[in-house]
């Protein structure tokens, strides 16, 4: 697609560096931001390859302006890029859904700290773990912690004077037995300190410390013969191995890692990011996003990473991707695709997230296609009174021009989807003349015996293109046949979109926003245009063949093989004398040629 002659000579003007380019489209808004290793050479390529999908000719064709910022490297060049796509949030550009608040766990910095869950930030208030994809992940850690954990969660100022003026009464958290009491000086600060660096620990995915923390205090009990005791710190250790199990992915030596896998279809891209430590998964997310332009994987998952990780606050130093990324603007950060081992491992588990995504949204998207079809066949049953589902529905129409080449055409609806399989053409046999309602006749007539005759199922829904001559006809055919009753027959007539019943003069006129009649509608242009088709073809046909058949000393069986190999009378005229001789023979390849001639005399002169 050519650029417009004001944009060539913005494009003349990039130079052959590393930058950042911005698309303008009406009213001077950002519509994209791309970056490039050459400008020049990366924006020339919108408007000099033929192969663009409709997307990003539709992009191109709304480009008014192009800007653009030159930098140092391709790594600055993405980082402007990410920050200007952030700003701006151009149409055409992939971007994450914003204004999601993900939940986090803060851990006070109060004496005797809380454990609590927030989705806003607050500097000063302690050190805030997170932020976790979903909160029912969340609030599960949570349980595990408080269950192991007695922490306080009143909010209670312990400070030594106020504990040691008595100002505070234990609550019924203490009498339960989640809180050890804090707030009457029932528990040392110690004991509770060491609480918290066991939940610090849990709460970075390493369990370590707080499973030799029980089975160190379990082994003590049941030497001292304390077995209640014991039993508790074993069901304690028992919740955290638990818990482990279903975290524990390959091996504890994996820490501090980001997984990123990336699978698409035609319309969207799925990604899933996996967040380990210490061998646990302590963060999943799956995301899709809709494809924009005809992005391939690798440059809509580059930007994600960087969004990603910058939301969830990752500071891993090692990236793992199922496919080569470009290069990251993320010093001291390694980024590799792993083919065996416990990474690989990692690497297909995430595949086997986004797969699964992606079956869950196209198998979502055809069930509400399915639902989409069913309350268009429900809103046609309930419109025309229907005793049934109308799930097959047939639409005839007549097609002639000046009474010439009578024809018709059936096209079929299943599941109020086009079925094109089952659409008929046919050539009218008993009417001579432009007798509509005498041909509907015939062509209901013909297929209805036909069905019956193969034992095939009937429509549920007929319907003729035309008023109430046309239905009357059809009525007639299916008396005949004996059919009458077995399905419902309808006319709509084009200038007012009326509806015709059997026997009701009065036209049904529907909502014209309803779906019925959306359906019939386009039933009705699809069986004119396949009718028009067919018709058109004929009527070429028979104009060939007469063209060629009015050649004196030319007899029909020769204009006809000519016609079936060459498939038009300008193919034929193109042929050498050699090539008509072959064909026909010398004396009626002088006759062609001496026809042809005469023909163009008068186009000369």
């Amino acid at each position: 697609m050519a650029a417009r002659p004001e944009l060539q000579d913005q494009i003349r003007q990039l130079p052959h560096r590393p930058g950042v380019y911005k698309y303008f489209g009406d009213e001077d808004s950002i519509i994209y931001v791309g970056k490039a290793i050459d400008l020049r050479k990366r924006v020339s390529s919108y408007f000099t390859k033929q192969d663009h999908n409709k997307k990003t000719q539709q992009l191109v064709k709304n480009i008014r302006r192009i800007e653009f910022t030159i930098v140092d490297s391709e790594s600055d060049a993405f980082l402007l890029e990410n920050n200007l796509i952030k700003q701006h949030q151009p149409k055409y550009n992939i971007l994450l859904k914003d204004g999601k608040t993900y939940p986090y766990l803060l851990l006070t910095n109060e004496r005797f700290p809380r454990l609590i869950p927030t989705r806003n930030k607050i500097a000063g208030q302690g050190r805030y773990y997170g932020p976790y994809a979903n909160v029912t992940g969340m609030n599960l850690l949570l349980e595990l912690i408080r269950a192991l954990y007695p922490l306080r969660t009143c909010t209670y100022n312990l400070s030594p004077q106020n504990i040691e003026a008595g100002k505070f009464k234990v609550c019924l958290e203490y009498h339960l037995g989640n809180c050890k009491g804090p707030c009457e000086g029932h528990q040392d600060e110690e004991t509770y300190s060491q609480y918290i660096q066991q939940i610090r620990q849990i709460l970075n995915g390493d369990l370590r410390l707080p499973k030799q923390y029980f089975r160190e205090r379990m082994t003590q009990a049941a030497q001292e013969q304390q077995y209640e005791l014991a039993h508790q710190f074993k069901l304690k250790l028992d919740k955290l191995d638990e818990f482990q199990s279903k975290s524990t992915i390959v091996n504890a030596s994996l820490s501090n890692i980001d997984v990123f896998s990336i699978v698409s279809n035609e319309k969207s891209a799925f990604i899933s990011y996996l967040k380990v430590m210490n061998g646990s998964i302590v963060l999943t997310q799956s995301v899709e996003v809709q494809k924009k332009l005809d992005e391939p994987d690798e440059e809509i998952l580059a930007p994600l990473i960087m969004q990603m990780r910058q939301e969830f606050e990752s500071e891993s130093k090692e990236i793992l991707t199922n496919l080569p990324v470009p290069s990251l603007p993320l010093p001291g950060v390694s980024i590799a695709q792993p083919q065996i081992g416990d990474k690989r491992k990692l690497i297909e588990l995430g595949l086997k997230n986004v797969l699964y995504l992606r079956k869950e949204k196209e198998s979502m998207n055809d069930r509400s296609k399915d639902l989409n079809e069913v309350r268009i066949m429900e809103t046609i049953r309930k419109d025309l009174r229907l005793t049934e589902l109308p799930k097959h529905i047939e639409c005839f129409d007549n097609s002639n021009f000046q009474g010439d080449n009578p024809v018709a055409a059936m096209v079929c609806f299943r599941n109020a989807k086009p079925s094109k399989k089952d659409y008929r053409h046919y050539h009218i046999k008993t009417v001579i003349g432009p007798n509509d309602f005498d041909s509907m006749y015939e062509v209901v007539t013909r297929r209805y015996r036909r069905l019956v005759d193969e034992g095939a199922s009937l429509p549920q829904l007929v319907i003729v293109d035309g008023g109430k001559g046309q239905l009357s006809m059809a009525v007639k055919a299916l008396k005949d046949l004996n059919l009458w009753g077995q399905m419902a027959v309808i006319g709509i007539a084009k200038r007012l979109e009326e509806i015709y019943v059997p026997n009701d003069p009065l036209p049904l006129y529907i909502d014209k926003k309803s779906e019925s009649l959306r359906l019939f509608q386009r039933m009705r242009d699809e069986v004119h245009r396949f009718g028009i088709t067919f018709h058109r073809s004929r009527r070429d046909a028979a104009t060939l063949k007469t063209e060629l058949t009015d050649v004196k000393g030319l007899g029909p069986v020769t204009a006809d093989k000519l016609l079936t190999k060459f498939k038009s009378v300008k193919k034929i005229k193109e042929l050498t004398e050699a090539q008509l001789i072959e064909e026909v023979g010398k004396a009626k390849a002088r006759i062609l040629l001496n026809y042809f001639s005469q023909q163009e005399e008068p186009q000369q002169s």
